[in-house]
């Protein structure tokens, strides 16, 4: 199929089907872009909306994000996962306050978490300029419709990938097309069975010709994810919680989190470690049922042990970033989705063995 049918195809159907009026699609500037196209990394639309709307309403331009804390930041993306994405982006705040905004290729790349198709997504929707994108969504869109049998993971498959998506890119109505194909991943030509028989490539596509459109695109073999265990320790001091702000890098970085020990511990060994470890004895303790978090790298098992003191001292552990949490009070603080359930089990928790 030549480019400009290809093109036509997409566009056509884009105008009749495509979505237009997502939240970063009205009062379109290039600061909403590129703060959507960073939460769409690795996340669906449906569940990024309510984050970018609560974003936008808090920082409504990128001064506002360059001056708020990382606190501030981290707050409202708890929830939504893959956290060095907010701190990208405060990053880059800073760099691009006061100053135009970038609308190059090469310039985009230089903020930190900005890639070749995120940077080109900005240039297309933002600028209207041409720029090729290579999302998950477009790279399942085009191994199908070329019968890429190839992995994905093999650099000669991106090579060919990127060529093609560049090549199928029109000069004009750019921003339509770049979201028509991220639309069409994201709804017709869907992972597991595609729904072929509403897709305007249907008759062109490869994949589909073969029959082997479900088997498409060929990725890299998942290994199996290690498990980790943790038991992590709920302090309660009346209405307040026990918490440590963890390093600015690594998992949950620079959010607040709970005091953890390595490994399962037993029940009769929680007194022994509590008393070790923060130098208090528990008023009421209690021990919960684990759970799963996975991580991109690993599944990490989780034992959290309920305890209420009597007594709140004014530092426990070795670490200068600790605070006393009270859910009744509103505190801008980033909280790992896990650990936030966790504070609010916890009241029901105590409450049943007071």
């Amino acid at each position: 199929m030549k480019p400009a049918d290809f093109q036509k195809k997409i566009l056509t159907w884009f105008d009749q089907h495509g979505r237009k009026t997502l939240p970063w699609q009205i009062d379109k500037t290039p600061y909403r872009v590129w703060v959507s196209e960073v939460m769409l990394q690795q996340t669906q639309v449906n569940t990024v909306i309510p984050y970018f709307e609560r974003f936008m309403q808090r920082f409504p331009t990128i001064e506002t994000l360059a001056n708020a804390t990382e606190d501030e930041i981290l707050h409202l993306w708890t929830g939504l996962g893959y956290y060095s994405r907010a701190r990208n982006l405060h990053r880059s705040a800073k760099k691009m306050a006061g100053k135009i905004f970038p609308a190059t290729l090469d310039d985009l790349q230089t903020l930190p978490g900005i890639g070749r198709s995120t940077a080109g997504a900005i240039l297309a929707i933002a600028f209207q300029k041409k720029a090729a994108i290579l999302d998950g969504n477009v790279k399942r869109v085009l191994t199908r419709f070329c019968g890429i049998t190839e992995g994905l993971s093999e650099k000669f498959t991106l090579e060919k990938l990127w060529k093609t998506a560049e090549s199928l890119t029109p000069e004009k109505r750019i921003a339509d097309y770049t979201q028509a194909m991220m639309d069409l991943g994201a709804t017709i030509c869907i992972r597991g069975k595609p729904h072929c028989e509403i897709c305007p490539l249907e008759k062109k596509c490869i994949a589909h010709k073969l029959g082997i459109e479900k088997n498409l695109p060929i990725a890299k073999l998942k290994k199996t994810l290690p498990v980790k265990q943790a038991t992590f320790f709920i302090l309660q001091h009346q209405q307040e919680f026990f918490l440590q702000k963890r390093p600015p890098v690594g998992i949950w970085g620079g959010l607040w989190s709970l005091p953890e020990f390595t490994g399962f511990l037993a029940e009769k060994d929680i007194s022994g470690v509590c008393w070790q470890q923060f130098n208090l004895k528990p008023q009421h303790m209690r021990m919960g049922q684990t759970f799963r978090h996975t991580f991109s790298h690993y599944h990490l098992d989780i034992l959290p042990v309920f305890m209420k003191i009597k007594k709140k001292p004014s530092k426990i552990m070795d670490n200068d970033q600790q605070i006393w949490y009270n859910l009744d009070v509103s505190q801008t603080i980033g909280l790992p989705a896990p650990v936030k359930k966790l504070l609010y089990d916890a009241h029901d928790s105590l409450s049943k063995i007071e």
